[in-house]
């Protein structure tokens, strides 16, 4: 069984199909469920996985959408706590090519309250990894909750440790963080992961100016987690371990419709590509070979490319990932 801790946010996507009136003011908006916890969490459960998410609930009219949402990609909502504090709002933009920017409206929303005697009621038994990330995993008060439960969590051996950093570098820099707090917020994270995933958009602000990614996954790797994922668009999937070679996945060719919630979608494809693989501990995943891991490698790379050819995070289900392998 797969854990994910994080936010819930509602993505305000533009409608491609809609003009912006007459004076070219109003752009279309189409609220989309979203949020790095949300997206990773959805793909597991459309992967067929067994998946808990424990989320921050908060009220106003879209509460309901996020809901059902994760109810009908068959993720277990029990352990979830409701909330009065307001839902997560982003405004994406898109690119020419897909990528997205985002504009965030999230002061004092849900996402960022985790208590620790939430998280000590909530973990469910038996849960064999975590995977936290993104801005509720660097931003206070909730933050110092998350690391808490992903120390304990490590000091015990019972579950594998995943984390994201999924930088957004307007609240990484604003919202009440600085970048240093955030820096430092992370590298507490880091110290107990046994999985990392990290974009080389997120390397563009966590280490300004490093240029050979082949050296920056392997000193990620070197860090300590079991394995480092370094992800770069189109480009190779790095894959790196302590005193291994570096592996490069080439992900898939697909016609992009946008790339939101494709890290999201890749790290859910590698979690739970690990623990089918019977991967449950530290020490399954530091003697697991290369063949099989590249094998779980290639399979997430290729639901994160499925993502790619929908709107929003709309990640494939298992039947779908099954026909896409020809």
């Amino acid at each position: 069984m797969l854990t994910v801790l994080g936010e819930l946010v509602v993505d305000l996507i533009p409608d491609p199909t809609a003009d912006a009136g007459p004076e070219g003011t109003a752009p279309r908006l189409v609220a989309r469920p979203g949020g790095n916890a949300l997206n990773v969490a959805v793909a597991a459960g459309r992967l067929g996985h067994p998946v808990h998410l424990l989320a921050r609930f908060g009220t106003g009219p879209l509460a309901g959408n996020l809901r059902r949402h994760a109810e009908l990609s068959g993720v277990d909502l029990s352990r979830s706590v409701d909330s009065q504090d307001p839902v997560s709002l982003a405004v994406v933009g898109l690119a020419a090519d897909g990528s997205a920017d985002y504009g965030f409206h999230v002061l004092g929303a849900a996402d960022w309250q985790w208590t620790d005697d939430e998280l000590a009621a909530a973990w469910p038994p038996g849960s064999q990894a975590l995977h936290v990330g993104s801005i509720s995993s660097w931003t206070a008060p909730g933050c110092d909750a998350i690391a808490g439960l992903a120390e304990r969590l490590h000091a015990d051996g019972t579950a594998l440790v995943s984390v994201d950093p999924n930088i957004r570098v307007a609240l990484a820099e604003g919202f009440g963080n600085t970048a240093d707090e955030v820096r430092a917020r992370l590298d507490r994270l880091l110290v107990v992961a046994d999985v990392v995933k990290v974009s080389a958009e997120d390397l563009a602000w966590l280490e300004p100016g490093a240029t050979d990614l082949d050296e920056v996954a392997q000193r990620w790797a070197d860090r300590g987690p079991g394995v480092a994922l370094l992800t770069d668009g189109g480009a190779p999937l790095r894959v790196a371990r302590r005193g291994r070679p570096l592996l490069q996945v080439q992900p898939p060719s697909v016609t992009i419709a946008d790339t939101v919630g494709a890290g999201d979608s890749l790290a859910a494809g590698f979690l739970t590509g690990l623990l089918e693989d019977g991967v449950t501990t530290r020490a399954a995943l530091d003697a697991l070979d290369d063949e099989r891991l590249e094998r779980i490698a290639a399979d997430a790379s290729l639901v994160a490319a499925l993502c790619c050819t929908r709107v929003g995070a709309d990640p494939p289900t298992r039947a779908e990932l099954d026909a896409a392998r020809g």
